[in-house]
């Protein structure tokens, strides 16, 4: 199918991705965002091998590496500072044949942005879409409207048209716990420059690891009632209290983050979704499927639907619904699971059964790093990107 004109609406990783993608494919693109200025949410993200491995695809894979942290390894530690597990991420790299970047969010969508060749229009919120036999028109709260082919709904976790693509109300749902995050420089009595560095303990998290720039991505993960997660206090003061006891390199970071900069997150998942397609309109990245962050998957997931997305418009001729239908198909088979396996993930290591926890905590002490890396490979093969 040639000479389609594609309108994306949302432009965060998902969104600019497609764009890129859908460019590249010799597409016309349109691609519009509801804020006055575009502004990542949260500070940083773990972009596995498969997000990686689409980026490479696009050509982007170089500055990929520049902007990217080299990670070499992961160490769990109790929250006293304890070594619980030292993992080595050679045979992870060996075995699905590309190193993991983790990324500032700012600094990804920068890169994104200056590799889509078209303008992103602003302060366009799309408030409806409209089908017929011939094309699909967005409709924003400023009076513009856009005619297209297909439109791809890339506008996020509280997704306006998910209504029109599922024909009803679909929530996020909390995942009962609060997450503070931010950036600070790389400094050896913090941690290895090279490791992602995690302390676990009392259902709690605290985390670093490198990004480009010489710098730490941090984040601390606190279980809480949606009650007392509504009770936002000091960030600093808060941090010392709910981690009151743990290893001076927490102590460190929680002196050294800035307030101001440190965002502070409720954590929300959506999904598994019945369905990501009606007619000419998609879902993509977390408008179909938010996944808690605990498998670093997220945005990992909506640069696959995006690569995907791309090549069933590319590879058939029996029109757009029928590759927009096949799309769908194989990124719920694909999506899904990973909603559902973070989501395990999150109650497992927030404490929601303490019992679980407690196990999760000894099985840390006792498994092989290979074990480790080896479900990580396990899910990133099971994606396209192999």
């Amino acid at each position: 199918m040639n000479n389609l004109k594609v309108i994306v609406i949302g432009a965060g990783i998902g969104g600019l991705t497609a764009g890129i993608a859908l460019h590249q494919a010799g597409y016309a693109v349109e691609v519009y965002d509801r804020v006055r200025e575009l502004r990542p949410a949260g500070a940083g993200i773990s972009l596995w091998s498969n997000g990686v491995k689409v980026l490479n695809r696009l050509g982007l894979g170089d500055r990929m590496a520049k902007i990217g942290g080299v990670m070499d390894g992961m160490q769990y530690r109790r929250f006293t500072g304890e070594l619980l597990n030292d993992v080595s991420l050679a045979p992870l790299i060996e075995a699905v044949g590309q190193r993991p970047y983790p990324v500032a969010r700012s600094d990804l969508q920068q890169m994104l942005l200056e590799s889509y060749p078209g303008e992103v229009r602003l302060e366009c919120r799309c408030v409806s879409v409209q089908e017929d036999e011939t094309g699909v028109t967005a409709f924003f709260e400023n009076g513009h409207a856009a005619r297209g082919d297909l439109v791809v709904a890339a506008d996020g976790v509280r997704s306006v048209l998910r209504q029109y693509v599922l024909e009803q109300m679909v929530e996020p749902e909390y995942a009962g716990y609060v997450n503070w995050n931010g950036l600070v420089p790389v400094s050896q009595d913090l941690a290895p420059n090279n490791l992602w560095m995690i302390y676990v303990g009392e259902y709690k998290r605290a985390s670093m690891m490198p990004v480009g720039g010489d710098r730490f991505y941090f984040f601390f993960d606190v279980p809480m009632t949606r009650e007392e997660a509504q009770e936002a206090g000091d960030i600093r003061a808060d941090l010392r209290k709910f981690f009151k006891g743990w290893a001076e390199p927490v102590q460190s970071l929680i002196q050294r983050l800035d307030p101001e900069t440190t965002n502070r997150v409720l954590i929300h998942s959506v999904g598994p979704l019945a369905r990501m397609v009606r007619g000419r309109v998609a879902l993509l990245g977390d408008a179909a499927h938010t996944t808690c962050p605990d498998l670093g998957q997220g945005g990992c997931q909506a640069l696959e639907d995006a690569l995907v997305l791309t090549h069933y418009l590319m590879t058939t001729n029996l029109g757009i619904e029928y590759a927009l239908k096949r799309y769908e198909t194989e990124r719920m088979a694909r999506a899904n699971p990973v909603v559902e396996k973070a989501r395990r993930r999150a109650e497992q290591i927030h404490g929601k059964d303490p019992a679980v926890t407690q196990q999760w905590y000894d099985q840390l002490a006792n498994e092989k790093p290979t074990d480790v890396t080896d479900a990580i490979a396990k899910i990133i093969l099971a994606g396209p990107m192999k």
